[in-house]
């Protein structure tokens, strides 16, 4: 994969921050507690302009606030293209919001997303099987990010095999794209054509998958025009598989390291409900973005018209007013209102289906390999931008 452009070190967090530094990519949370103390909302003048709140009021109110803050920006870039890339719901502002995140709804409901697990169960045991008597695996490479990318090709009805180009997509959007806007649009282009061959067949021939959902979907009797259904499968496409793949890395990765966890969960399977949860909200691996389109105050803190946000979910589901204790991880953290899936009108639609994932793929690891730990000879890899998780998790079993 293309590396990034070399960047300007951060010299101060609160004046300059970058999330793209290699320190906040390998460690964020020290860079957090020490914003939330002396500087809770700091800005920067990279990315034209932004800011960054790291405590959960502020964030929590910026979500809110949708008249002072616009969602056609999800992500903190470089660069700013006009007109932003449409990719509804996540991108739709009141009222048009409303209509768009509701004609999502269906196909992610509790009882939709229970359909799904005994695929996602196969594909967990089908993929252990292929490495398991090696005694060692990249997890994040041959385990977490393939199981996400399997059950997004099959509710789409689009090839499994396709997963390698997805990822690829995926990368060039959230990582690389948030500097390079050439390569950001090849891939929005890219997947554009791969949709459209789809959307053709399935208008001829729908079937009971999200593609023809979508198609068949209607607003105010009229079919959707053809920009919205193909931001609204980009948009599936990258939020159902990158998410996912980092929550369940992350959470392999502190199991990994932490045999007490590991051990416990092992002996009390009741506890994997409430572990979950806890996982999502101290490796929350979601950061979203809003634009400033009214000059505004949020904690004291004047903000600009034309600056951008970097709505940090993850700092806010660290901060200790909210959260006792809230640099531990506690597996059975009773009251736990973290919003790893974010808060406010956008919250997250797949919520079911990326909680029943992680669950199934941690179950059906620790069934299989109750014994495991971090190859100290190999190093552990971060993703950086927009979502963070481990990319390479070189793992021994025991």
């Amino acid at each position: 994969m293309q590396n990034k452009p070399q960047r300007q070190p951060v010299v101060n967090w609160a004046t300059d921050w970058d999330h793209l530094d290699p320190r906040w990519r390998d460690d964020p949370y020290p860079i957090w507690d020490i914003l939330r103390e002396n500087c809770p909302i700091a800005h920067t003048e990279r990315f034209l302009g932004a800011y960054l709140p790291t405590k959960y009021s502020a964030v929590k109110a910026i979500a809110y606030d949708t008249k002072s803050f616009s969602s056609r920006r999800p992500v903190v870039r470089d660069v700013r293209p006009e007109p932003p890339i449409p990719s509804p719901p996540i991108t739709s502002d009141p009222p048009d919001h409303k209509m768009a995140k509701q004609l999502l709804l269906p196909p992610f409901t509790p009882d939709e997303i229970k359909k799904l697990e005994p695929k996602a169960r196969a594909i967990c045991s089908e993929l252990i099987s292929q490495f398991i008597k090696d005694g060692r695996c990249d997890a994040a490479q041959e385990y977490t990010r393939h199981i996400p990318v399997r059950v997004i090709a099959h509710m789409l009805d689009v090839p499994e095999k396709d997963g390698d180009l997805f990822i690829r997509w995926i990368h060039e959007i959230l990582e690389l794209g948030v500097t390079d806007q050439v390569t950001l649009m090849r891939a929005v282009d890219e997947m554009t054509q791969y949709f459209s061959e789809f959307i053709v067949e399935r208008t001829k021939k729908p079937g009971d998958d999200l593609i023809s959902r979508i198609i068949m979907a209607r607003k105010d009797g009229h079919p959707l025009p053809p920009n919205h259904v193909l931001g609204m499968l980009r948009l599936i496409l990258i939020a159902g598989i990158d998410t996912t793949w980092s929550g369940i890395g992350s959470s392999i990765w502190h199991l990994a390291k932490t045999p007490t966890d590991r051990d416990r969960l092992v002996a009390e399977p009741t506890l994997m409900p409430l572990a979950i949860e806890e996982f999502l909200r101290a490796y929350a691996p979601v950061t979203m973005a809003r634009e400033v389109i009214k000059d505004t105050v949020i904690d004291g803190c004047p903000m600009k018209a034309g600056n951008v946000v970097l709505l940090s979910f993850p700092a806010a589901n660290r901060d200790p007013a909210v959260f006792p204790n809230a640099d531990k991880i506690i597996i059975d953290r009773k009251e736990n209102r973290h919003i790893a899936f974010g808060v406010g009108i956008h919250r997250c639609v797949g919520s079911n289906l990326a909680r029943m994932e992680m669950t199934v793929a941690i179950e059906e690891w620790l069934k299989r390999i109750p014994k495991f730990r971090l190859d100290s000879t190999a190093s552990v890899k971060w993703s950086e931008g927009t979502v963070r998780g481990p990319r390479q998790l070189p793992l021994l079993f025991t």
